[in-house]
């Protein structure tokens, strides 16, 4: 959006602001006619001559607004040529009806006090120094008898003294009726603004696909709409120290112990979970929170609630020792909060589900669909670089033995008993996977015939000597890319005869697609 479209989509239409004028300027007329009715001993025309000059203030009135119309809305000089012919009747009027002594001078102080507000503050200066020249022009006229045709031309001092006070009470009318109408418009647009940047940090949570870049858009918008100085988002477990998601403006301190003190304000916020307005930080109770954030003077510490608290905010308002800070600025931090709260908590069942869908719900390693993915990924890495990509399959001796004599229970016990040895057996870049039943399988990056071959012995022991319920061994069988197989069906078939020549060798052995193409041989010849 331009800077043009943007100003004027902050104003009111100048259409809706003539409809105004429009009907201001009747009852102007109307009054005016009133008055000369009510008040006959004042008038210094006839009510006759003062009704036909109401009459045809308004049908000049409409017949320029008419013409505004035509031009379609182009002439923005008519707007002003209407401002003047206005000043010019009230004037007229004001005299007509009997000078400073009729009520009618009162209605220059409602037409200014509604220029001001319909249109500007420039725009209410400006009539009011129109208004104050036609006063004195009238004042002159009448005083020097240019205007004897219209009456009694006498011009007093009283009626001097009258003029002045009436302008001084003019200009103190617009200059008050523009102060109060600047306040509220600054308020109406700080309003608007803090909307509109709800708005943008709305379009841009839904691009936010984890807790930390969630946060990013909170802090982000928060810095934008009120310039907090230091601001930092945490992540309060229970019975676990406080996780920083991020943060802006924080000194990076050395801090050894981040563990929450009874009366924390973290952990305050947290339990209670409504915001706390802290003062300064007391070094005793959060003496790490201190460090990160020294001299931190009037804080919001903030909850973000999506049906538990996600997160705690903490923000240093920026306002001056002693100040109190603004409710409306808390109110608008903790709508934010709110937004980025429930962004937070979707993000985080996103993950959640995204973890379960490549999970084995029993042994909690990697499932078949997340090592198929894995071996694609990495199998494509090797022959772009012409790595070298090893797979072991392991398989359980006797399991359904095991299943039969002790229990499907025992079993499953069993199970995750081995998962979790052969998880402390890995590399940090291996894939280990519960492959299907009693099958395990693992994904070795980078490695050749050779290691893994030590890699699947370290995982065969690592079952033998599991403390599993029930002494259980396992069978191996090892396939290298690309001398075993240049595909994944390939690979998998070769680490499958592999398994099940160490099976036919009697169990508990680990073998290599090399060796079972041997003993294939061996056993044909």
């Amino acid at each position: 959006m331009t800077a043009a479209s943007q100003r004027s989509t902050d104003l009111v239409p100048l259409s809706e602001r003539l409809m105004y004028l429009r009907v201001l300027r009747a009852v102007l007329a109307a009054t005016t006619v009133l008055d000369a009715a009510l008040l006959p001993h004042l008038l210094r025309q006839s009510f006759v001559f003062v009704s036909c000059t109401a009459l045809g203030y308004v049908v000049v009135s409409l017949g320029l607004e008419g013409l505004w119309r035509l031009l379609q809305r182009r002439g923005l000089w008519l707007f002003g040529t209407l401002l003047m012919i206005d000043g010019v009747y009230l004037a007229g009027a004001t005299y007509l009806c009997g000078g400073s002594t009729s009520p009618v001078r009162y209605l220059v102080l409602v037409y200014l006090a509604a220029i001001t507000l319909l249109g500007s503050y420039r725009s209410g200066v400006k009539v009011a120094l129109w208004q104050s020249l036609i006063q004195l022009v009238v004042f002159y006229a009448q005083k020097s008898g240019a205007l004897d045709r219209l009456g009694d031309a006498t011009a007093t001092d009283t009626e001097w003294y009258r003029l002045v006070a009436f302008i001084f009470a003019l200009w103190a009318l617009v200059l008050t009726t523009a102060s109060l109408a600047a306040v509220n418009e600054r308020e109406l647009r700080r309003r608007r603004f803090e909307l509109e940047q709800l708005a943008q940090m709305g379009r841009d949570l839904e691009d936010a696909n984890d807790p930390l870049s969630a946060g990013d858009v909170l802090l982000e918008a928060l810095t934008d709409t009120f310039g907090f100085r230091r601001m930092a988002l945490f992540e309060v477990v229970e019975d676990a120290p406080p996780r920083m998601l991020t943060a802006r403006g924080l000194l990076d301190a050395v801090v050894a112990d981040f563990s929450l003190g009874e009366n924390s304000v973290l952990q305050v916020a947290n339990d209670q979970r409504q915001t706390l307005l802290v003062g300064q930080i007391d070094e005793s109770v959060d003496p790490w929170l201190a460090a990160i954030m020294p001299d931190a003077r009037n804080l919001a510490i903030v909850p973000l609630v999506a049906d538990g608290v996600v997160g705690v905010l903490v923000a240093e308002t920026g306002e001056r020792a002693g100040a109190r800070i603004e409710r409306r600025v808390i109110a608008t931090t903790e709508r934010y909060a709110g937004h980025a709260a429930l962004a937070i908590r979707n993000a985080n069942l996103l993950a959640r589900v995204q973890q379960m869908a490549v999970t084995d719900g029993l042994t909690q390693l990697a499932n078949r669909r997340a090592f198929d993915r894995s071996l694609d990924r990495e199998l494509s890495r090797a022959a772009r670089t012409d790595g070298r990509l090893s797979v072991v399959l392991l398989d359980i001796d006797h399991f359904k033995l095991l299943n039969d004599n002790h229990g499907h229970v025992v079993g499953d016990a069993v199970l995750k008993q081995i998962a979790h040895a052969l998880q402390l057996c890995g590399r940090e870049y291996d894939t280990i996977a519960r492959y299907g039943g009693e099958e395990f399988a693992a994904v070795l990056p980078g490695c050749s015939s050779g290691l893994a071959l030590q890699v699947a012995e370290r995982l065969r022991l690592a079952v033998q000597d599991a403390a599993t319920d029930v002494k259980v061994t396992a069978s191996c069988g090892v396939a290298t890319y690309p001398y075993d197989g240049i595909d994944v069906a390939g690979l998998l078939s070769a680490a499958d005869r592999a398994l099940y020549t160490s099976k036919r060798a009697g169990r508990n052995q680990v073998r290599s697609a090399e060796q079972a193409r041997t003993a294939e041989i061996t056993a044909a010849g």
